[in-house]
């Protein structure tokens, strides 16, 4: 079987630096790698509406020299159209690689017990993998890899929160977080955290008070309230944010150049204003870019190139 990247836990510390370092050398000389995927065909698996994901990693493959086809919401419907392990075997013998965005994270780990060559996870309803290390690999640049900058996040506990706390985890970092009660990280993903924690020194704390999680931070980070799917129970999931907000005023208890990141999209006014959005300190477009780098570090890692 190939390596794939579901999960940040399919990760050692080793090689996250292996990644990391490796989009050190993408982003500063990208033409030295201009033909490592030559010949690879990709497929983009999307499920859900893509822009950041769909775009980035469609163009990191091209200037790594190979191509994709993208196979959107409409075109296969994995386990309705024909079954997930079907398509799996089909696609395994046209492809070199597969990155899929799915609603149900099972959709994915199905797939890949049947496609044995890398599969990576670009969003599931569980772990967003190539986000955490995309921002992980931002606040490196911003704040340097021999520091030990605290990570405040500030927000709902999904899937961007999961990625985020198991890779604090596994770098022995710094993570602070507030939730409101009831959307907490799931229990197992904690207990997984805190026991790799155990041997690299890091530090998860969660709470439910932003003012508690914000306080000297290094970096303050926000999500969207409401994600793709939640359309319905908007109101509701408004109504538990309140005293959430990235403002000014929550920002004032961080550090005078603290990071502001934010994963996008943004709804501005909501989990985060205008003012911080577009403040100095902002390193949400850093991130975004990062997303590309570091995907096409990813792709290398997993093919072995």
């Amino acid at each position: 079987m190939g390596r794939h990247l579901i999960s940040i836990e399919d990760l050692s510390l080793r090689d996250i630096k292996k990644i990391f370092s490796l989009t050190e050398e993408l982003k500063r000389s990208p033409e030295s790698f201009q033909n490592a995927l030559r010949g690879h065909k990709f497929a983009l698996i999307f499920e859900k509406p893509s822009t950041r994901t769909w775009v980035s990693f469609e163009t990191g493959i091209f200037q790594l020299g190979g191509s994709s086809v993208y196979l959107g919401p409409g075109d296969i419907k994995l386990g309705e159209r024909e079954e997930t392990r079907d398509v799996a075997r089909v696609l395994d013998r046209y492809l070199s690689g597969v990155v899929m965005r799915t609603f149900a994270h099972e959709t994915i780990t199905e797939f890949q017990q049947y496609f044995t060559k890398p599969v990576i996870n670009g969003l599931s309803d569980r772990e967003h993998p190539c986000q955490a290390l995309a921002d992980y690999f931002t606040i490196q640049e911003h704040c340097g890899s021999a520091s030990k900058p605290v990570l405040a996040y500030v927000g709902d506990g999904n899937n961007v929160l999961t990625s985020l706390v198991y890779l604090a985890a596994r770098l022995g970092a710094v993570l602070r977080y507030a939730t409101p009660k009831g959307l907490e990280p799931h229990p197992s993903v904690l207990a997984s955290a805190r026991k790799t924690a155990l041997s690299t020194g890091a530090r998860i704390e969660g709470s439910h008070k932003p003012a508690d999680a914000v306080n000297g931070a290094d970096a303050v980070y926000t999500d969207v309230w409401v994600s793709m799917g939640e359309e319905k129970i908007r109101d509701q999931k408004l109504k538990q944010f309140k005293g959430f907000q990235l403002n000014a005023r929550l920002m004032a208890g961080a550090k005078k150049k603290a990071l502001v990141m934010h994963c996008l999209p943004a709804h501005r006014g909501e989990e985060i204003t205008e003012e911080i959005m577009e403040g100095k300190n902002s390193v949400v477009f850093d991130q975004a870019e990062n997303r590309l780098h570091v995907q096409k570090a990813v792709m290398l890692f997993l093919m072995g190139s």
